[in-house]
């Protein structure tokens, strides 16, 4: 199975990020550029292609666009997904993180735990359709898609 070593982000369509947002991406990239899991299939009867590869993220025309090119900026795949499975789950992680934010500052332990254990929930099932809507498009293990997930979040402005 191949990887990614590189990972843009365009994000010049949407409002900008708040700090902490900001840093949930640097840590995602960071994290995702160390370990990740991420092939490409063969399609009709060609073999996968050779990685490692790099991804460009963006929004356009509506649409969650991967852009995946090899090392040398040779195209690979490029995949449009709606927007419309990610909605609810974007928007309650943004809630939950909000939350998760605002206890750090004044609650104690005990209910920051229960707040970080929601908010990792809703985490995995954005990994989660992140994985479905990705089938037979690229291959990804779930820590890779949980971080790809953190991307896709900064992404999708909050209104979503």
């Amino acid at each position: 199975m191949s990887r990614l070593t590189r990972i843009e982000i365009d994000d010049s369509a949407i409002p900008p990020a708040t700090p902490e947002m900001e840093q949930e991406r640097r840590v995602a990239v960071f994290d995702l550029i160390e370990d990740n899991v991420f092939a490409v299939p063969g399609r009709d009867g060609q073999p996968p292609p050779d990685g490692p590869f790099a991804l460009d993220l963006a929004i356009r025309e509506g649409r969650l666009v991967f852009d995946v090119t090899t090392e040398d900026a040779e195209k690979v795949a490029e995949f449009h997904l709606s927007l419309g499975p990610f909605r609810q789950v974007v928007k309650d992680y943004f809630q939950i993180c909000e939350s998760y934010f605002d206890a750090v500052k004044k609650l104690p332990p005990a209910q920051i735990e229960t707040i970080d254990m929601a908010r990792r929930g809703i985490h995995n099932e954005g990994a989660r359709t992140l994985q479905e809507r990705l089938e037979g498009k690229a291959e990804l293990d779930i820590d890779t898609a949980r971080r790809l997930f953190t991307l896709v979040c900064a992404l999708i402005p909050q209104r979503a």
